[in-house]
């Protein structure tokens, strides 16, 4: 969901997909069939959605760490011992895809998500021609067909907004984003549109956090947070060619309260409305 990309990518431009992920995917499938389970009948009984269960066995998703636990409730103690293990060996594989595919999967079933940039839109919110704009841009450059394939994936992960009607999606975007007029001013203005429209769903709320603002708890840098079903909370940051998932719960708190302080500080929903609007009619 992040603003500059969407996991780390290969010479070819192609997300990573490691041998070890999806060889977990492979094992885990023989598994589920081996049960005579479809996809859809595993993902609900492990409490998933079949969606999320198909790009864990296609090997583009990091399995949750209840995974195994899960499964064995479904496929019997030895199916998860061997999920269990196999996941151990993902986990000491450390590295930039698998904490993006792992940060990606919880974000597919969170019920709350939380977003603060000040780099770009977050990748959740970017239409069609500010995607392409940013990945024009990347160093080293991209060919165009691999501009394409990242346009198409993030597009796809877009999907998570539609889909999942009953999660509370919160954005707090630094005001100078929009001002950079990444791409040009015809691409800001069909962003700013698209936020306008995006911040009309009941699920959504955007804020704008303006460009003076004495009080600022962001000074650290973007973060986005998430909240599972069983009411766990993740963070994820990212830097240069790198990320990570926080996951111990007082370093997720830590995050938690910043958070909640810039939404106190960021204008709210109808004031960033009508600085949007402002915005927009300047372009």
């Amino acid at each position: 969901m992040t603003a500059d990309h969407d996991g780390d990518t290969a010479a070819g431009g192609e997300p990573e997909l490691s041998d070890s992920l999806r060889t977990f995917g492979a094992v885990l499938k023989a598994l589920r069939e081996a049960d005579g389970l479809t996809q859809e009948e595993f993902a609900l009984r492990v409490r998933y959605s079949a969606a999320y269960v198909a790009k864990i066995e296609q090997g583009k998703r990091f399995p949750p760490e209840n995974l195994p636990d899960r499964a064995a409730e479904v496929l019997g103690s030895v199916a998860g011992k061997v999920l269990a293990a196999a996941a151990k060996s993902l986990r000491r594989k450390a590295g930039l895809a698998s904490w993006f595919l792992q940060w990606a999967g919880i974000e597919e079933e969170a019920i709350t998500l939380y977003a603060y940039e000040c780099r770009g839109v977050p990748g959740l919110l970017q239409p069609e021609g500010y995607i392409r704009a940013v990945f024009e841009r990347q160093l080293p450059p991209l060919t165009e067909e691999q501009i394409g394939r990242q346009v198409a994936a993030r597009l796809e992960r877009q999907r998570v907004l539609s889909e999942r009607p009953n999660t509370a999606f919160s954005f707090i975007i630094e005001q100078c984003i929009l001002e950079r007029h990444v791409g040009g001013s015809d691409v800001t203005k069909v962003a700013v549109d698209h936020l306008l429209d995006l911040g009309r769903r009941t699920n959504v709320e955007i804020q704008i956090m303006p460009l003076r603002q004495e009080d600022h708890a962001g000074t650290d840098g973007q973060m986005y947070l998430a909240e599972s079903a069983g009411n766990q909370w993740f963070g994820y940051v990212e830097g240069h060619r790198s990320s990570a998932l926080i996951t111990a719960s007082s370093e997720v708190s830590i995050l938690l309260q910043r958070y909640g302080k810039l939404r106190s500080q960021a204008l709210d929903c109808r004031a960033t409305v009508s600085l949007l609007e402002q915005m927009r009619g300047a372009l």
